[in-house]
């Protein structure tokens, strides 16, 4: 099954009824883009992007985001909108992948590449690290703790590298790589969220 990114069959407020995301900041500032309407694609709700995004504050200028589960969008063009170098978004879904890359050219997001394939795939390719990485995977599928593992195991995350996490409210996080420090933390309705930071010196 496609990874629907954003919580597949999950809801949470804040999500568009009208399939369209609204962009909070930077560049962009209130451009509204629109993404297909397939059951159960949930963008991240407004206040919690913003919440993340102050979270971040001067991290994402500069900075190589990794979107995986990339579903609207909504956080890979919020980073890029806020300044970010550079910004992958990896999705399996092709009309997804379509709208993204419709998106990415209504913004001459330049800065933004759209990657077809699943997340494993284009995890078990050859690494680069990224300095932040977004990771919404779909809800209640038991993907999120393997993706982190893969991500720490397979060095895809810089030295001190941040990773958002976006789950079901019931999800239990045991089995986190050990160097992964939570610093932030949330929730939102059925919504749970959390900024970790990567630190190589823990170990527990």
């Amino acid at each position: 099954m496609p990874g629907y990114a954003g919580g597949f069959l999950s809801k949470s407020p804040g999500a568009s009824p009208r399939n369209e995301i609204r962009i909070i900041a930077g560049e962009w500032r209130s451009r509204k883009l629109r993404f297909p309407a397939i059951e159960g694609l949930r963008p991240t709700p407004d206040r919690v992007r913003e919440t993340l995004f102050n979270w971040l504050r001067e991290d994402v200028a500069g900075s190589q985001c990794l979107d995986l589960y990339s579903g609207s969008g909504a956080l890979g063009f919020e980073a890029a909108s806020r300044g970010a170098r550079r910004v992958v978004q990896v999705e399996s879904d092709d009309r997804v992948c379509a709208a993204l890359r419709h998106n990415c050219e209504l913004l001459s997001a330049s800065q933004v590449q759209v990657r077809q394939e699943s997340v494993r795939h284009f995890l078990a390719e050859p690494s680069e690290p990224f300095e932040i990485v977004f990771l919404d995977p779909p809800f209640r599928r038991g993907w999120l703790v393997p993706i982190c593992e893969m991500l720490e195991r397979r060095g895809w995350l810089t030295q001190y590298a941040h990773i958002y996490l976006e789950a079901e409210r019931e999800l239990r996080l045991d089995g986190l790589p050990v160097t992964w420090q939570r610093i932030r933390h949330g929730e939102a309705g059925d919504v749970a969220y959390a900024l970790y930071q990567r630190n190589p010196q823990a170990t527990t």
